[in-house]
C-alpha cells in the first residue's frame, strides 16, 4: 500500500477530520505535526508555502500527489479506498450527509478558525470575553441548524443511519472545539448532537483521531 504522510496539528479541527476518515479506512499513515501559533507558525513558513500554496493544514501527500481541503482529502479517500463508505450510496442520502458536513465546513468553523481569531485580535483589538462571545455565537448559529437537521429524519446512531459518514467526521472535532475553555459550549442544549458526539468517541477511529490522542500532543493550558 502506498505510504501516505498527513502534515497536521493536533488541535486542527480540519485535521481531526482527515484523522477519522483515515481511521475509519483502516488506513496507515506518517503523521508530520506542524505547530500553529500566534507567530512563526509552521504553516506560515516559506518551505511549507512551497508544498502548500493555501497555506492550511491538513495535507496529504500520496501517489506523488499534494491534496489540500479536508472535505476533498476525504472525498479523494472515499474514492480511492471504497470501503467502508463514507456517504451514502442513494442521492437523497448522499446529499443530506453533505449538507451537514458542509453547514459546520463552510458556516461554522471558518468563523473561528485561526486567521480570523488573529485579524480579530491584532486588527480589531478585540479582549478575550469579546473572542469568546464571538465564538459561542456562531457555534450556538451553527448548532441550531444542525441540530433541527439531525430531528427531521434520517438520523441513526450517527448523522445519517447507524454507520459513521462524512457528515461525523466534521461534527465531531467541531464539538470537540465547543468544549474547549476558550468556547465553554454547553452542549445539552442540543441532544442529538450531544448524544452523536458520545457515540462517536466510542468508536475506535474516532478516539484515535483525538487530539490528545495524537503523540505530539501539547496540553495548551500547560504550554
Amino acid at each position: 500500500m502506498t505510504t501516505m504522510r498527513l502534515h497536521h496539528f493536533h488541535s486542527s479541527s480540519t485535521s481531526f477530520r482527515v484523522r477519522i476518515a483515515l481511521g475509519l479506512k483502516g488506513l496507515s499513515f506518517d503523521r508530520v505535526p506542524m505547530t500553529l501559533r500566534w507567530k512563526d507558525a509552521d504553516h506560515d513558513r516559506p518551505e511549507y508555502k512551497a508544498l502548500n500554496p493555501q497555506s492550511n493544514v491538513p495535507l496529504l501527500e500520496t501517489d506523488g500527489m499534494r491534496m489540500q481541503q479536508s472535505l476533498a482529502i476525504i472525498d479523494f479517500l472515499d474514492r480511492a479506498y471504497p470501503e467502508p463508505p463514507l456517504y451514502p450510496g442513494d442521492p437523497a442520502g448522499r446529499a443530506r450527509v453533505l449538507s451537514i458536513a458542509l453547514h459546520i465546513a463552510c458556516e461554522i468553523q471558518p468563523l473561528n478558525n485561526l486567521r480570523v481569531e488573529r485579524y480579530l485580535v491584532n486588527e480589531l483589538k478585540i479582549d478575550a470575553a469579546a473572542g469568546k462571545a464571538w465564538r459561542q455565537h456562531w457555534i450556538a448559529v451553527g448548532f441550531d441548524a444542525i441540530e433541527k437537521q439531525l430531528e427531521s429524519g434520517g438520523t441513526g446512531a450517527f448523522c445519517h443511519g447507524d454507520v459513521p459518514t462524512v457528515a461525523d467526521c466534521c461534527l465531531v472535532p467541531q464539538v470537540y472545539n465547543a468544549l474547549r475553555p476558550a468556547v465553554g459550549a454547553d452542549i445539552t442544549r442540543w441532544p442529538h448532537i450531544a448524544r452523536i458526539y458520545k457515540t462517536c468517541l466510542e468508536h475506535p477511529a474516532f478516539h484515535g483521531a483525538l487530539p490528545t490522542s495524537q503523540p505530539d500532543y501539547v496540553d495548551p493550558v500547560h504550554h
